[in-house]
């Protein structure tokens, strides 16, 4: 039988790291290493396996059929340790001087934000919390499996990968204008719509979106006047000009009571879109984590509870 006493685990999250990372300048920078030391600790998991592990490409590296193979195996192993780890130790918000990441594209984030803040003030004084409200953070799937972030809460997740996650609440896109607008009651149809002109949010992705509520409002090919970058742009473009505005429902009562905005009588799509909250799988059950992702679902209920009405 194999002694796994010969073998030094610590080489094991180096491993997995150059296999996600597919750099060893990245896996260098995730381990806090140098990328020598990264180098080292492969040649020697390379003897250890009696197999190349990985094949130079470019400036990163390639896994081989038996890297794929270890790591799918490890990978678990690993998520189920670290897991164990974090289930001891104890965990009291009350004295934690834990700091939290959270990405929120949604354009209701930044009030989200200040709510949480407001809660986490009486349940967890000594926790802090920063938050990026970018609409699409670079290489977020990495960030939130190496745990520089530590939940994200967008409409736009990571389509697959070692990510858990849930939906916070459903949102729709809705067609807005100023209460003067001539055609403000007359639009009521499809056809009625496609003869307007609209201020809108500048797309995310290119091509077709992978979220149906969305996919649904690009088919119709509506009149887009002008592309804007942040929906206060589309609020105030709507609010004075002749433009429709397009904005997620979420934010009616926003538009509404702050410009005095009106939603069109016709529905601009018949699918709504989830907005999810997604974070790393390997820290499902880090009881300050849970604590963490409760806070945020009870925030976001709170503020589009109020948003809705």
């Amino acid at each position: 039988m194999f002694n796994l006493r010969s073998v030094d685990l610590n080489l094991l999250p180096v491993f997995e790291a150059a296999y996600e990372e597919q750099t060893l300048s990245r896996a260098a920078q995730r381990l806090a290493m140098t990328q020598s030391a990264v180098s080292h600790a492969l040649s020697r998991l390379r003897q250890v396996f009696n197999d190349e592990l990985f094949v130079r490409k470019g400036r990163g590296v390639v896994p081989t059929p038996a890297a794929t193979s270890i790591y799918r195996k490890l990978h678990g192993a690993l998520g189920a340790v670290r897991q164990s780890v974090s289930e001891s130790r104890r965990f009291d918000p009350r004295t934690s001087t834990r700091s939290f990441f959270i990405s929120v594209s949604h354009p209701l984030g930044p009030l989200m934000a200040v709510r949480l803040l407001e809660q986490l003030a009486e349940a967890a004084p000594d926790i802090k919390v920063a938050f990026t409200t970018r609409s699409r953070p670079i290489e977020l799937d990495r960030a939130l499996r190496d745990g520089r972030v530590d939940a994200a809460i967008d409409w736009l997740v990571p389509a697959s990968g070692p990510f858990n996650g849930v939906t916070l609440f459903d949102d729709e896109i809705v067609a807005v204008a100023r209460s003067e607008h001539p055609d403000l009651r007359k639009t009521r149809t499809i056809e009625d719509l496609k003869r307007g002109r609209f201020v809108s949010l500048r797309r995310r992705v290119e091509g077709e979106s992978p979220v149906p509520g969305i996919q649904e409002w690009s088919r119709l090919q509506l009149n887009i006047a002008l592309e804007v970058s942040e929906i206060l742009e589309v609020f105030m473009v709507a609010s004075r000009s002749d433009l429709f505005g397009l904005i997620p429902h979420s934010m009616l009562k926003i538009a509404r009571d702050t410009l005095g905005l009106r939603a069109l009588p016709v529905q601009v799509t018949t699918k709504s879109f989830p907005i999810k909250m997604v974070w790393s799988a390997g820290r499902e059950a880090d009881p300050a984590q849970v604590f963490i992702r409760k806070q945020i679902g009870l925030a976001s209920r709170a503020v589009v509870g109020r948003g809705f009405r």
